[in-house]
């Protein structure tokens, strides 16, 4: 028997078969093989058609069935994880009224800005635990303003993995943690934000109904079974935003368990047991999957813009040509740590949060002509991605998330031997490193949300931790006084 995830994503969809008793994903698909690409008419626009998402779910699906050689009535329950933040807006049939704004368009600043100031910081940030900022219903603001005639149509305002959700069952509903992304939920009164709707003029009835994270959200209709090779009836029991499901992933999901990736954008993802918030909105709170009235799980989210993009860029125009990664981190390992006091500041892929919207860009400091090499340059730009996640969880720590224990999957800079001791000795912390992702965490939470798991415990006895990495006791001082130089060159 198997439990089905899909990963949303703003690149490609990526659905895999998890076996239920094994825990083991026995198959995995995704679609297309090439980026998914987005709309950018305008500088900081960036759209995709809901459509397109449902066409490679479909072949991703078809793919998976084929792979595996599973019987579409052997699947008992679907998850699904999604991309944060966006905007899709459905008409009285359920059809997309436009394209999807999603979660890296810019265009809704000026109307989150402006909410905030109006309101008030302690308003805010009292009961949204956040700036409305960039977020989905400052991005439905822009909407309202700018194309009134698709605002007249809308019955639902929804995020990603609602409107796919939907596509599924029929059936337009969302969670709390979803309505969280969107800074569309009220912590203070445990309801949608309703102050927020008053202000922005917008009608509640756009909400779809509130259903658990964790639960039956409907079941597929025969036209979607027939559509994506499945079985009539299975229920869609968990769905979540891609940061929230990467930590249900790796089993975080109580006070103080962290988690992390370091793609091309990288991020620190922090449960905390009080609703508590940054002053300066440099870290986001959002609820967690299993956060609820009788449990408060805040998820603290930090995200670093130039992390495994800044690793790339030295592959592509740095290290020798024609090498690969691991190549690169066997010469970067000839290097002491500290880099013989060269520091790279790694923030040169936009605005970044954790710099108030700040972009410093990147900057190298320190260089010696005659002592720094092309390993030089490999090792400080991995230590100047470590430190910056050390930056931003100091934020984190003020907020009481104090982090013991580190779990990221086994990918990206997550790879390099560097990176994760240079991580593990600045910030005190032990990191594991676990065979999984996103669309293998929704389909573990599908097992939950069916029942088919007693509880998360048994979900997650089967994930499987691959490598352990602890401070070293030699290097710590050097890792210290090489942090304490690349922050003279960040601005606070």
């Amino acid at each position: 028997m198997y439990l089905l995830g899909y990963d949303i994503g703003s690149s490609s969809i990526k659905a895999s078969l998890v076996n239920i008793q094994t825990g083991d994903a026995v198959a995995s698909a995704f679609f297309p093989k090439k980026e998914m690409g987005f709309k950018s008419v305008k500088t900081g626009w960036a759209e995709q058609a809901p459509d397109l998402w449902w066409d490679n779910l479909k072949l991703a699906t078809q793919s998976l069935i084929g792979e595996s050689r599973a019987a579409p009535c052997q699947i008992k329950a679907i998850g699904i994880s999604y991309q944060m933040h966006g905007l899709v807006l459905a008409d009285e049939e359920g059809r997309a009224i436009r394209d999807s704004i999603i979660w890296c368009d810019s265009r809704a600043v000026p109307y989150g800005e402006k909410a905030f100031d109006t309101l008030g910081a302690e308003t805010c940030l009292k009961h949204l635990l956040n700036s409305p900022g960039n977020f989905t219903l400052s991005k439905l603001a822009w909407v309202r303003e700018h194309e009134p005639e698709n605002y007249a149509r809308i019955r639902y305002c929804m995020l990603p993995g609602d409107y796919l959700a939907m596509r599924m069952t029929g059936e337009a509903c969302t969670t709390a943690s979803g309505l969280s992304e969107g800074i569309a939920w009220d912590f203070t009164r445990n309801e949608p934000a309703k102050f927020l709707y008053d202000y922005f003029g917008f009608d509640p009835a756009h909400i779809p109904r509130i259903v658990p994270t964790f639960g039956i959200q409907g079941r597929l209709t025969p036209e979607a079974a027939s559509e994506l090779g499945l079985f009539a009836g299975t229920p869609i029991s968990y769905r979540a935003g891609d940061q929230p499901n990467n930590a249900l992933s790796l089993n975080v999901l109580h006070p103080g368990e962290v988690a992390a990736t370091a793609g091309t954008s990288g991020v620190v993802y922090g449960v905390n047991g009080e609703a508590k918030y940054d002053p300066k909105s440099r870290v986001n709170s959002f609820a967690h999957v299993n956060h609820s009235p009788l449990q408060t799980r805040v998820g603290v989210l930090l995200c670093i813009n130039g992390t495994a993009i800044l690793n790339a860029w030295i592959k592509n125009n740095i290290a020798p040509e024609g090498i690969g990664y691991a190549e690169m981190n066997e010469l970067a390992e000839t290097v002491a740590p500290g880099s013989e006091g060269l520091s790279i500041v790694p923030f040169g892929n936009g605005a970044e949060r954790v710099l108030c919207n700040s972009e410093p860009g990147c900057s190298i400091h320190g260089i010696n002509f005659v002592r720094h090499q092309k390993p030089h340059l490999i090792r400080a730009a991995q230590e100047g991605v470590a430190f910056s996640f050390k930056y931003g969880m100091e934020i984190m720590n003020d907020m009481g998330i104090e982090t013991k224990t580190i779990r990221a999957g086994h990918a990206n800079l997550f790879l390099s031997p560097i990176f994760r001791q240079t991580l593990s000795n600045i910030t005190g912390a032990s990191i594991e490193l676990y065979n999984t992702d996103g669309s293998i965490g929704a389909a573990r939470g599908a097992g939950i949300g069916a029942g088919i798991y007693a509880n998360e415990a048994e979900a997650f006895a089967t994930l499987k931790k691959l490598i352990t990495v602890n401070p070293e006791e030699k290097h710590l001082k050097q890792t210290d006084e090489a942090y304490q130089r690349w922050l003279q060159h960040v601005s606070k």
